[in-house]
């Protein structure tokens, strides 16, 4: 399929069938799409986890409004926000450019004042909104990616954030969950893969 042929055939799949697994060089894939990500600054303000315990995954269901699909799921990617202070991620990825380009602590001194300046204008409240949105940028990032490799995915930003942190034991890494995306295959008799896509049409959306 090409890009919107994918993105036509895609939905938020609401039935998973239990039978089909994603396999291993499948998950290479999605770590590799998350990895190259983009993000503001570079900065890379997340973690992701790859679930795929069947007794995790239903434990999880109950904290996610009863949503079946993340038990049903072959693979449960939980996209989180790391709990570090924007000085010191700023400084980890200095020392991550040095290591990984030609640049030295020098080179990129200015790079790096502008950075802790940008964040030093804002709040703890403010940086955390901002870590969130880049796990958004994430989130399509895979799911388009997903959808060119027809496997199925549904986005859920409805579920009881402090029990996952709690079931998964976030906090003890340094961590916060913000978006889950079950992932897998769609069941056949899944009705809503079905439905007609309803999206503005281009006149309505493009000024």
């Amino acid at each position: 399929m090409n890009i919107i042929q994918a993105l036509e055939w895609r939905y938020a799949t609401k039935r998973f069938d239990v039978s089909k697994k994603l396999n291993n060089e499948q998950i290479k894939q999605i770590k590799d799409i998350l990895r190259l990500t983009p993000s503001s600054f570079g900065l890379q303000p997340w973690k992701f986890l790859i679930i795929s315990d069947d007794e995790t995954k239903k434990k999880l269901v109950k904290h996610s409004w009863g949503q079946q699909q993340v038990a049903d799921a072959s693979h449960v990617l939980v996209m989180c926000r790391r709990n570090i202070k924007a000085s010191e991620m700023v400084h980890l990825y200095i020392d991550e450019m040095v290591e990984k380009t030609w640049a030295s602590k020098d080179d990129l001194a200015g790079y790096r004042d502008m950075m802790l300046w940008f964040f030093s204008h804002m709040s703890e409240d403010a940086i955390k909104t901002w870590a969130d949105k880049q796990i958004y940028i994430a989130l399509w990032n895979v799911m388009t990616a997903l959808a060119t490799l027809e496997i199925d995915a549904c986005p859920m930003e409805w579920f009881l954030n402090d029990k996952y942190d709690e079931v998964l034991w976030l906090w003890e890494k340094g961590l916060s969950s913000v978006l889950v995306l079950p992932m897998g295959y769609r069941h056949p008799e899944d009705d809503y893969a079905k439905r007609p896509k309803v999206r503005y049409d281009n006149e309505e959306i493009f000024g």
